[in-house]
């Protein structure tokens, strides 16, 4: 009981979860392969371009890398103007990257990995505190505090947003400083009494920054807002007597003068912004793959990704690996994890809810969750933009989720018996705990949350099968094909291969003979014998492929890569 109340053991432990933490997500930085949107990355915050690689000819390896070579001369405004005109995000992330990128020396006259990977990493450290903070001030609680912070260094979905070159836990940390800022306002409202200056300030700031980093923070914005208008209206409804009065009703009083400031003050930081997006060249391009359809399973996909992502914020085994039996045990684990944890978290949750002095800001954290996930489905279903397919924008409601977990996990502290097998609530806060740091190694050995891209596989299996020369070509549209491409150079280089191939990008839009025609007269210039190894080709062959002889062997699959070899004699 001491140490609990002990002025320096609170932020003793703090320190242990933030250690904890950070040492996960540096954990195997750069063993991981970089994939498509993390060379994005890394080429725009260097102030390079991708427009320089050469289209529909052969090139060198040393060529299509060319766009990760350290540029000195490149400013910060080479940077924004890069951004802006090519990419479909906001530049304050890729700024702060080149400023942090700039800082470490680059091997091989290429970008650092450990450089571009460190920064979201720290950031993703920087997490554990603030949940601390959030977690503390939305409970009034040093135990949801910690629970806060410790749930958050281990949880798996963290990892897996921590360990990538992307500008996602930059975004969470401004969701969560909105959130703080969310909590203020609704307990100045409980109390009757106007925001403060500051804090209406730092509100304003906190939403500009957001949207300055991710587009889709304005989705937690609008979640923040549902809250703020239903909220009022659900106390009404839902609480008892003595809670109604705890919250002033929406009105065009005073007492929201300031949050409605605040309110105007974001739409137009955010609406800076629109011009250049909805002005950008690529936007179709670059975003048609969350593009949804309404065929057959892609009514029913986006639950389950949805379900999918809820459940990695807490627990994910090996089910990624590449022996069956562990996918099998681990897929058993989860689901026998889940059967037990979910009642104790549940009851937490509605003891929470029930809570005369807890249970304001249990609604308006789960109310943010419910929104922004109504949110998704609503551009999911009836705008045809399936949010769903990628995992990492859930960033806008991660945090509140993290939040809620440790209010849950805070009842279920202070019970001696848990459920039906005799387990003490503290107990089982330590098994659930466990399983997130079991969860978060698996995300750092690329057993979970695996890498979209698998070079590390594809070049050994070009090197056993070729042993000519060997030209990789595949269909060009934007520059995810030119990453997934720099993706296979990348680990040439890094790996010392031997080999040295030519690559092809055959740009093609909507005729798809343009792309064939291309090859056909790349194949012709040739000198023979090589190998051809067509990555992720989409386009008809010709003629000229009768003069190379498909590879009969059963080649293994390898992961974001579909592969086909011929031998041209």
């Amino acid at each position: 009981m001491y140490l609990l109340t002990a002025g320096w053991f609170q932020p003793l432990l703090l320190l242990i979860w933030f250690i904890i933490g950070l040492c996960l997500r540096f954990a195997n930085l750069t063993g991981k392969p970089p994939w498509t949107d993390e060379f994005a990355t890394l080429v725009f915050s260097l102030g390079n371009s991708f427009l320089p690689v050469p289209l529909d000819q052969a090139i060198t390896a040393d060529i299509l890398l060319q766009p990760l070579q350290p540029n000195p001369a490149a400013s910060i405004s080479d940077v924004i103007q890069t951004i802006i005109t090519q990419d479909t995000h906001p530049p304050l992330y890729f700024v702060l990257a080149h400023l942090w990128m700039n800082l470490f020396p680059h091997p091989d006259n290429l970008v650092s990995l450990f450089a571009a990977r460190s920064l979201p990493a720290l950031l993703g450290a920087a997490s554990i505190p603030l949940a601390y903070i959030l977690g503390k001030l939305a409970f009034r609680s040093q135990l949801v505090g910690q629970l806060s912070a410790a749930m958050m260094a281990v949880s798996p979905y963290g990892i897996f947003i921590a360990q990538e070159a992307r500008h996602y836990t930059l975004a969470i940390l401004w969701v969560m400083a909105s959130l703080i800022c969310l909590i203020i306002a609704v307990r100045h409202l409980q109390n009757h009494r106007q925001l403060p200056i500051p804090v209406a300030l730092s509100w304003l700031g906190v939403n500009a920054l957001g949207i300055a980093t991710h587009y889709f923070f304005t989705l937690t914005l609008c979640a923040e807002a549902l809250v703020l208008i239903l909220l009022p209206w659900y106390q009404q409804t839902q609480l008892n007597s003595q809670l109604k009065s705890l919250l002033l009703p929406i009105s065009y009083s005073p007492l929201w003068s300031r949050i409605y400031a605040v309110a105007v003050g974001t739409g137009v930081s955010g609406l800076v912004w629109l011009p250049s997006f909805l002005n950008n060249p690529y936007r179709s391009t670059l975003t048609n793959w969350i593009q949804g359809t309404r065929v057959g399973l892609d009514w029913v996909n986006p639950i389950f990704q949805s379900l999918a992502a809820w459940i990695t914020m807490i627990c994910l085994l090996p089910v990624e690996a590449p022996q069956l039996a562990i996918v099998i045990v681990s897929g058993l684990g989860m689901l026998i994890f889940f059967i037990w944890v979910t009642p104790i978290l549940v009851r937490g949750f509605q003891l929470q809810l029930q809570h005369p002095e807890n249970g304001v800001m249990t609604q308006v954290l789960t109310g943010v969750v419910v929104g922004a996930i109504a949110l998704f489905f609503i551009f999911t279903y009836i705008l045809g933009i399936d949010l769903t397919r990628g995992a990492r924008y859930y960033f806008v409601y991660f945090p509140a989720i993290i939040i809620l977990l440790a209010a849950s996990l805070a009842i279920c502290y202070q019970n001696q018996d848990i459920g039906k097998w005799g387990i003490t609530g503290k107990k089982a806060i330590t098994i659930i705990w466990l399983m997130g740091l079991i969860s978060a190694i698996t995300v750092t050995a690329n057993l979970g949350y695996r890498k979209y891209y698998r070079p590390d596989l594809l070049v050994p299996l070009i090197e056993q099968n070729s042993q000519f020369p060997v030209l990789i070509a595949t269909t060009h549209r934007s520059l995810v094909q030119t990453g997934e491409m720099m993706g296979i150079a990348w680990q040439l280089k890094s790996s010392h291969s031997k080999i040295n191939p030519q690559f092809l990008l055959a740009h093609q839009e909507k005729d798809r003979n343009t792309a064939t025609k291309v090859i056909g007269n790349t194949l012709k210039f040739l000198p023979r014998p090589f190998d051809l190894w067509l990555i992720n080709f989409d386009a008809p062959l010709d003629n000229e492929f009768k003069k190379c002889i498909s590879d009969p062997q059963a080649l293994p699959t390898i992961y974001g890569y579909e592969h086909q070899l011929y031998h041209c004699q």
